[in-house]
């Protein structure tokens, strides 16, 4: 019992090292300082601002639309392979080496650079992307094997609720000492970042790829030392025998209707809710004008109420099941949105707002803490309906095939947000699909079963 409590413990530690790629560099550092720089490199090349924003919103978008693509063309692959030889730390190494290399890439991404310098930028953010989200593809597939299916639940919220701690200590860490204002060269400390970092290079915000790749490094050795493999034949790779596996599995899907439903399901309204993790900083910094430090502060609000709900989400999960945690969360969600797209500081969907005062920026943070707290209980619960429709055996496979879901149009949403951005020249417009895509995923929710493929 306690060594499989310690193998819990160790599971839970990858969502504590991994979670600061989502809130320190997707969302809340380093998106936005993409943007300042993409912003200013485009405002150079003789566009006005609100162009210069759009473009800056566009190349972001265009860029995790790549990412995405790349991740859903091989995670099913990966997973089938996985399974086949009964092999999966060994992926979560690998991707782990691109997860730190891809992060400590960013320390050269640094203002005032050319178009080469953007797409460096968002090629070593892809490279890191790709590693995180194909390592959690692994270590998802080693939850079934960690406890009772009706355990799960809560297991995987309190795994969730966890990470976004990791998230919330690193961010404050980040805001404290290193990332620096734009205008004052201060921390939220009122210092300057530590080490003599040069606050006119932008040094102490840069900083933020080399401690996200720390944090990882570290925080990775409870996983690398408590988890194991479930003991299985260990089996030679037989490329054609694991693609036939897989090919098994998905012609199964028409006679697996809760689970295709689900998969769908889930294909459309997490695409949309890493839109709104991928998009949220950037919004904040061009719509509304807030500095590093002011999405920092956002991020801690909505990264707290994410911990507190995931945890709660787990509770509720594990009483009611997964799937009415998943409709509530993706109905806040929906509110959200709208709110977002008919927002600026001088109106909210056409009553008038005081620009210089301080409601259009306690709206967003009343919507980003929404946020953290719809879309923590939402990734948990998602999670535990997964499991709900595998075994352990073809966990990985599954997980994997849960992965293409997630990324098979998850250029979607960034496409759709870049595309609708360009046509419109307006960063809160662009948002709006959107609230199709959790519309869409909310429908076909409703045919999926509520204990997945469990026996009643």
């Amino acid at each position: 019992m306690v060594g499989d409590r310690k193998r819990i413990w160790g599971w839970y530690f990858f969502d504590w090292a991994s979670q600061p790629y989502n809130t320190l560099l997707l969302t809340f550092v380093f998106g936005p300082y993409f943007a300042e720089i993409a912003r200013g490199y485009y405002m150079g090349a003789g566009l006005d601002e609100e162009a210069a924003k759009a473009a800056a919103q566009a190349y972001w978008g265009w860029g995790l639309a790549i990412a995405s693509l790349i991740i859903a063309v091989l995670a099913p692959v990966l997973g089938a392979i996985a399974d086949g030889t009964g092999r999966r730390l060994v992926w979560v190494w690998a991707f782990s080496a691109c997860y730190v290399i891809g992060a400590a890439g960013l320390w050269w991404v640094a203002p005032g650079g050319e178009a080469g310098m953007l797409f460096w930028a968002v090629l070593l953010f892809g490279l890191g992307f790709v590693g995180m989200e194909f390592a959690t593809i692994f270590t998802n597939a080693l939850m079934p094997s960690l406890t009772q299916s009706d355990d799960l639940g809560a297991i995987s919220g309190t795994g969730f609720a966890f990470g976004y701690l990791g998230g919330l200590v690193a961010l404050i860490v980040m805001l404290l000492f290193f990332a620096e204002g734009a205008d004052t060269g201060l921390t939220l400390l009122g210092i300057p970042p530590l080490f003599g970092l040069d606050t006119e290079a932008r040094e102490g915000t840069r900083f933020v790829g080399p401690f996200t790749a720390l944090w990882y490094v570290v925080f990775m050795i409870p996983f690398f030392l408590w988890v194991k493999e479930p003991r299985t034949e260990r089996r030679p790779l037989h490329l054609e025998r694991a693609l036939a596996s897989l090919g098994d599995l998905i012609r199964s899907l028409r006679y697996r209707r809760s689970l295709t439903a689900y998969l769908l399901s889930s294909l459309f309204y997490r695409d949309a809710l890493n839109a709104l993790y991928g998009f949220g900083g950037i919004y904040a910094s061009g719509v509304l004008g807030w500095s590093i430090t002011q999405i920092g502060i956002f991020g801690i609000v909505g990264v707290v109420t994410a911990m507190i709900v995931a945890f709660i989400g787990g509770r509720a999960d594990r009483a009611y099941g997964p799937k009415p945690v998943i409709v509530a969360s993706i109905l806040v969600l929906i509110l959200v949105c709208i709110v977002i797209v008919g927002m600026t500081r001088e109106s909210l969907w056409g009553l008038a707002l005081d620009p210089a005062s301080s409601l259009p920026d306690a709206i967003f943070f009343g919507c980003g803490a929404l946020i953290g707290a719809a879309g923590g209980s939402l990734q948990a619960a998602s999670r535990t309906m997964m499991a709900r429709h595998t075994t352990p055996d073809r966990a990985t496979e599954a997980f994997g095939l849960y992965a293409l879901s997630g990324k098979v149009t998850s250029f979607l949403a960034p496409a759709l947000i870049a595309l609708v951005t360009m046509i419109s020249g307006s960063q809160r417009i662009g948002i709006a699909p959107l609230i199709v895509l959790f519309l869409i995923g909310l429908f076909l929710l409703s045919f999926v079963r509520p204990r997945g493929e469990m026996k009643a």
